[in-house]
């Protein structure tokens, strides 16, 4: 699968690259929704969620109605209530007085199946996360939640035990092992799949450390001085000037 653009970087002719960790998030994602339930893919910057998450639910929206939200900050319930007044494109003003605020949301919510992805969940607090309980747990709404964020998300839902025990699917997103790297860069970029396996080694032990959001920065360098430089594929000596480039010590 082409990415049109790519996440991280401006990076023609990359793909997106089915790894096993993206087959089990779309495994995952699949059944979560089935079951209008709530799940958390949760892992360190960098290795690839928000992306995965992403293809599974373009996948999913010809049949499923999908609404995005990312968080920057630490939203308190009122500016969770004002997202979700948002996203779902609601006619009018925001409703002044939380009560009348959440029947607006609830009776929205009831209308038919919706599916929400929370990305950055890691900014949520216990306020926000309980917030989402409590529409999800209304009898009438049909939701599905999907959070996505840093290790802080898991943390804080792991502390709110109303919330936790509601989460159907916990999936951990990790580094790619050495192995998985030289399956899968050759198939992220072209300039990767006529490299020599030894030298796609020495770019990840040195720079990319199995990090996709590495390999995408590692990429886009490589890409400009193979242009510059008019090498038919990559080597060493380009890798070292890449890496000069991101302050990494060839």
């Amino acid at each position: 699968m082409t990415a049109a653009t790519y996440q991280y970087v401006d990076l023609p002719d990359a793909s997106v690259v089915t790894t096993r960790a993206l087959l089990t998030a779309r495994e995952n994602i699949t059944d979560t929704v089935a079951a209008r339930a709530m799940m958390c893919i949760h892992g360190g910057a960098g290795f690839g969620k928000t992306l995965a998450v992403n293809t599974c639910l373009r996948e999913l929206e010809p049949t499923e109605d999908v609404h995005r939200i990312t968080f920057r900050a630490r939203p308190t319930a009122r500016a969770v209530r004002y997202e979700l007044f948002t996203a779902l494109d609601l006619p009018g003003e925001p409703p002044r007085h939380p009560s009348e605020f959440d029947r607006l949301l609830k009776t929205a919510l009831a209308e038919r199946p919706r599916t929400f992805l929370v990305d950055e969940a890691q900014w949520l607090n216990g306020e926000a996360f309980e917030y989402f309980r409590y529409l999800w747990d209304d009898p009438a709404t049909r939701l599905a939640i999907i959070f996505v964020g840093g290790e802080g998300c898991h943390t804080v839902l792991r502390r709110e035990p109303m919330l936790s025990s509601r989460i159907f699917i916990w999936q951990h997103f990790t580094r790619l092992t050495p192995s998985e790297v030289r399956e899968a860069i050759p198939l992220f970029h072209p300039i990767w799949a006529t490299a020599d396996p030894d030298d796609i080694t020495f770019a990840d032990q040195h720079a990319a450390h199995g990090n996709f959001r590495n390999w995408a920065r590692l990429t886009a360098h490589v890409r400009t001085g193979l242009a510059r430089t008019r090498r038919p594929r990559v080597d060493q000596d380009l890798l070292r000037w890449a890496f000069s480039r991101l302050g990494t010590a060839g």
